[in-house]
């Protein structure tokens, strides 16, 4: 691949299953959603350049170890339950990118990580359910990548700091998730913990520097209301990916807002 723009790493939230084409009941109500759609729609005009590839880490995808979907056109995986007909009709047809998977595990065998392939794997809601949104046209390649099944956030800081040397040749590293992810408090009423957790969120993605950020991610359950927004932590393991990939680069928070009165943000590192 060739020498490109050096491309930031993102941090998104992507929202609640098929969020986007569907309305929710209180304490959600009409277009709840759409401040976090338009977020979404401006990535790619916040780009220094128009990325050459994405590389995508879901949430919703986890594997003994990182694993690369290796197929040229990837199948839809709808991996929601109990939504509306019309949700199942959703369509990405973007390519996969096989040559940059090899240049992946390359990548991270050389860190001494080791690594698998997966030529079946389609896209999940974690990467379809954005996608539509950023890219509608479907026109950039994309590659998903997978967390590893022990969610360790030290695990996960060492495979986006191997991934780093990706950004100068053009690939935007996106880690898709949630900053709240509870889903058995999301209906209920309340700011349930998120505020707290938010605050600290933001507080250190975008305004500590980049050794304190590291340690602070890392020790995450120790952050005001960590577990009351993250029972479990495979929304929040992007995030690893993406800071880290990010190195030394300075945090912006791209989105703040709240859903269903829960608050969640959205970051870019270098950009």
């Amino acid at each position: 691949m060739q020498s490109s723009v050096r491309q930031p790493t993102i941090y998104l939230t992507h929202g609640g299953g098929p969020c986007f084409w569907m309305e929710f009941p209180a304490p959600f109500g009409p277009r709840a959603y759409e401040g976090l759609r338009v977020y979404l729609e401006g990535v790619l005009g916040s780009l220094p350049a128009p990325p050459r590839a994405i590389l995508m880490v879901s949430a919703h995808w986890e594997e003994p170890v990182p694993t690369v979907a290796s197929a040229p056109a990837p199948s839809m995986l709808f991996d929601y339950y109990g939504f509306p007909p019309h949700t199942y009709q959703l369509n990405y047809p973007a390519p996969g990118a096989p040559e940059l998977a090899a240049r992946v595990r390359g990548v991270l065998e050389g860190a001494g990580i080791s690594t698998a392939s997966d030529a079946e794997r389609g896209f999940d809601h974690g990467v379809f359910v954005p996608m539509l949104i950023i890219d509608p046209a479907a026109h950039i390649p994309v590659l998903m990548l997978s967390l590893t099944a022990d969610l360790d956030p030290a695990r996960h800081w060492a495979l986006g700091a191997a991934l780093a040397p990706l950004r100068s040749d053009g690939v935007l590293i996106i880690g898709s998730g949630s900053s709240y992810h509870n889903l058995r408090a999301i209906f209920a009423g309340g700011e349930g913990g998120s505020e707290a957790f938010d605050a600290w969120l933001n507080e250190t993605a975008v305004q500590v520097d980049p050794a304190e950020r590291r340690a602070r991610l890392l020790a995450w359950e120790r952050a005001p209301q960590a577990r009351a927004c993250h029972p479990r932590e495979e929304h929040l393991m992007p995030l690893m990916v993406a800071a880290a990939a990010a190195g030394d680069d300075p945090g912006r928070a791209r989105f703040r807002g709240r859903i269903g009165g829960k608050a969640y943000s959205c970051f870019s590192f270098g950009g």
